[in-house]
Parts: C-alpha cells; structure tokens; sequence
C-alpha cells in the first residue's frame, strides 16, 4: 500500500497541471462512477493538501451542480424521479433553505443531485442557482479536504452521532411558516 501511495505521489509531483485537471474531471464524472462526493473530496485533501485539495474540490462540485442545472431539464424522467424523491423525504409543498442545503451536503448518505434539485426549486434563474450552489458547495469541500481524514477514522457510532446532530441543526435553522395551497386546504368533493 505505501509502495502504491509513493508512486502516486510521485507521478502527481511530475503531472504539474494535469493533476488538478484530472481530479476536477474526476468530480464531473462522480456520479457516473458512482463514487460519494465526501470519498472525492477527501482524496483531494491526502493528494493536494487541505488548500489547494479545498480549491480543487469547490470548482469540481461547482462544475458538477452548473452541469446538473444545464442538464436536469434534459432528462424528464431524472426530473420527475428527484421530485417524487424530495416529496416523499419533505412535505410536499416544503422548500429547503440555501444554509440547510449547506449543512444536509456535510450528512455522507444525502445524495448530492437531490440536495442540488432543492437548490433548483428555491433559485429563480442561473445566476442565483450558481450562487446559492457555491454557497453551499463551499462547507463540503473545506471540511470533507482538510478535516476529511479526521471524519474517516470516525467510529460507526460517532459517524451516526455526527449525522444526527447536523440533521438536527438542520432542523433549528428551518423555515419557520407552512405555505397551505388553498385547494389542499378547503378540499372539495367531486
């Protein structure tokens, strides 16, 4: 395993600029190889250090969630599956926040387009989809880089007991009102 990780390191050291290229290109390909966005990110932090791995990982999941945008209206069944998705993880007619967006991509069992679709419903145009996205791609790529080895040593239980308190102030910083839609509330008979 050493032998491995010298020789990578070494041929990163000789790569210059193809490195960061490839690890971007990496993060674009993320969800065709299945990969979780935390493994990524904290590869970048062992390969680049918690800076440049942090930088790398912010324009990879930025990339990432502006090619989700461009792309999501492409594939109508992708669209409607992370819908009925969201509706039945949220209440219907419920809409996440940017910061609990920001908190939900640090919990490992999110999915990350799912997050992203909130992030879609809650933006008007691109322009506010990309911010908000930064905005909420930024925590996942600092603490999953610099902080990512210490979170992998995490035991199972305090792994879950991490998620749960990230979940739980997710719910402390929720809207704090119900949007009724006056049809769903007087129902009317057929």
């Amino acid at each position: 395993m050493g032998e491995t990780t010298s020789t990578i390191f070494a041929w990163l050291e000789h790569q210059e600029a193809w490195a960061p290229l490839l690890f971007i290109a990496i993060h674009l390909l993320r969800p065709f190889l299945f990969l979780p966005v935390m493994l990524v990110c904290i590869t970048g932090g062992v390969l680049f250090g918690p800076i440049a791995g942090s930088a790398y990982s912010v324009v990879g999941t930025m990339l990432s969630s502006l090619l989700f945008y461009r792309t999501i209206r492409l594939v109508p069944s992708g669209l409607k599956k992370l819908r009925s998705l969201k509706e039945k993880w949220l209440k219907k007619n419920s809409h996440l926040t940017v910061k609990q967006v920001a908190i939900l991509r640090l919990v490992p069992f999110i999915h990350f387009h799912l997050l992203s679709y909130c992030l879609l419903e809650i933006s008007a145009d691109f322009k506010e989809y990309a911010k908000s996205s930064l905005f909420a791609n930024l925590p996942l790529a600092v603490v999953y880089t610099s902080v990512g080895q210490w979170i992998s040593l995490f035991s199972i239980p305090v792994m879950i007991l991490f998620s749960g308190g990230l979940i739980g102030l997710c719910f402390l910083i929720r809207k704090k009102y119900e949007v009724f839609l006056w049809r769903d509330f007087f129902q009317t008979s057929p």
